[in-house]
Formats: C-alpha cells, sequence, structure tokens
C-alpha cells in the first residue's frame, strides 16, 4: 500500500527554520518523484520544491529558492524540506506528493498525495 507521511511542522517565529519530512511506504524513491506543494488560505495549490528519482536533481520555486533545501535519505526512503529565513508569505499546509520518474508541473499529475502538515510563522 502507498503511503506518504508528512511530520515536523508547527510553529515559527519569522526568520526561523523549520524541517518538514515525508516518509514513503510501499514504494522505493529508486523509482518516483517526490514534489513538496503548499496551499495556504483561499489560494491553489503551489508547487514548493520537487526531487526527481535517478540523478537527484532539484527545482524549487522562485519564491523559495536560496531558502529552501530539498533532499533525500534513500535508505530511510525518505524526503526533508528544510525552510530556512522563513516568511510571511509561506505558511500553509504543506504536501509531498509521488510521481512516476521525473517531477511534474501540474499537481493533477502526481499520484498519490500525502495527509499535509501545518506550517505557520508567526511572532
Amino acid at each position: 500500500q502507498v503511503q506518504l507521511v508528512e511530520s515536523g511542522g508547527g510553529l515559527v517565529q519569522p526568520g526561523g527554520s523549520l524541517r518538514v519530512t515525508c516518509t514513503a511506504s510501499g514504494f522505493t524513491l529508486d523509482y518516483y518523484a517526490i514534489g513538496w506543494f503548499r496551499q495556504a488560505p483561499g489560494k491553489e495549490r503551489e508547487a514548493v520544491s520537487c526531487i526527481s528519482t535517478k540523478d537527484g536533481s532539484v527545482t524549487y520555486a522562485g519564491s523559495v529558492e536560496g531558502r529552501f533545501i530539498l533532499s533525500r535519505d534513500m535508505a530511510k526512503n525518505t524526503v526533508y524540506l528544510q525552510m530556512n529565513s522563513l516568511k510571511p508569505a509561506d505558511p500553509a499546509v504543506y504536501y509531498c506528493a509521488q510521481s512516476w520518474v521525473r517531477c511534474r508541473a501540474s499537481p493533477d499529475d502526481y499520484d498519490y498525495w500525502g495527509q499535509e502538515t501545518q506550517v505557520t510563522v508567526s511572532s
């Protein structure tokens, strides 16, 4: 059974850091890309970052590039999104999702999704 479980969300002050984790089961990261998305109230779901299979290349949305770092631990079948210098524009529910082999532009092209983790930025 394919499952993605996010964890690590929470409350952080502006400028602070937080790491969210996506732990996969039922499939291996050797063949599937993992994307992170976020959705703020009243807004559409947007892509944040993605790591592809094979070469492990990573892409970032312009709004987070230079602040967020995506990495993975193949042995643990886990992907980490390190979020630094968090801004008031970053709070949202964050999701990870699975895609066959490569990262996709549209959330509709991802097959399985985790349940979400909330990130709040407030002083």
